[in-house]
C-alpha cells in the first residue's frame, strides 16, 4: 500500500469513528428530548445541528477521497450534489465506487437537510422535517459504515 493510500485509509477510519460518536450523541439527545415547549426548542436545534454534522462528516471523507484519488473536487455551484454522485461511480483503474447508489440516496436526504439548516434560523426548523431523518439514522449510519469499510479494504489491498 502506498503512503497516500495508507494515510487515506486511516483518515477515513478516524472520521468514521467520529460519525459513530456523533450517532451516540444524537440518539441520547433524541431520547432525552423533553416534550415541554420551553426546552424542546433547544433540543430540536441541537438535533438539527447533529444531523447537519452527520452529513458534513460524510462529505469530509468524500472530499478527501476526491482530492487524493480523483484529482480534486467538482468545480460548479452544485459541487456538493456532484461529489455525492461521484462517490457512487467506479473510476476504472483508480478506485471502485465508494458508496452504493442506495447509500447515496439515503445520504442525499441528509445533504438536503444540511442545506436547509445552513439557510434558516434554528428556531425555524420543524420537527416534522427532522423526524424521518432521525428515525432512519441507524440505517444511514450502518450503510455508510459498511460502504466505507469496503472502500478501506480496497485501499489496504491496493498497495
Amino acid at each position: 500500500m502506498s503512503e497516500k493510500e495508507r494515510e487515506l485509509a486511516i483518515e477515513i477510519e478516524d472520521e468514521a469513528g467520529l460519525l459513530e460518536e456523533l450517532g451516540a450523541a444524537l440518539k441520547a439527545t433524541y431520547h432525552d428530548m423533553p416534550l415541554d415547549t420551553k426546552h424542546e426548542r433547544v433540543y430540536r436545534e441541537s438535533l438539527a445541528l447533529k444531523l447537519h454534522n452527520f452529513y458534513t462528516g460524510c462529505e469530509r471523507i468524500f472530499c478527501r477521497i476526491s482530492e487524493e484519488l480523483n484529482g480534486g473536487l467538482p468545480k460548479s455551484h452544485d459541487w456538493h450534489v456532484r461529489l455525492l454522485r461521484k462517490m457512487t461511480l467506479e473510476i476504472e483503474g483508480i478506485r471502485p465506487a465508494v458508496l452504493s447508489r442506495e447509500t447515496a440516496s439515503i445520504l442525499d436526504e441528509y445533504r438536503s437537510f444540511r442545506h436547509v439548516v445552513r439557510n434558516i434560523y434554528g428556531f425555524e426548523i420543524k420537527m416534522s422535517r427532522m423526524k424521518p431523518l432521525l428515525d432512519s439514522f441507524d440505517t444511514a449510519l450502518i450503510a455508510v459504515r459498511k460502504d466505507l469499510s469496503s472502500f478501506v479494504g480496497f485501499l489496504r489491498k491496493a498497495g
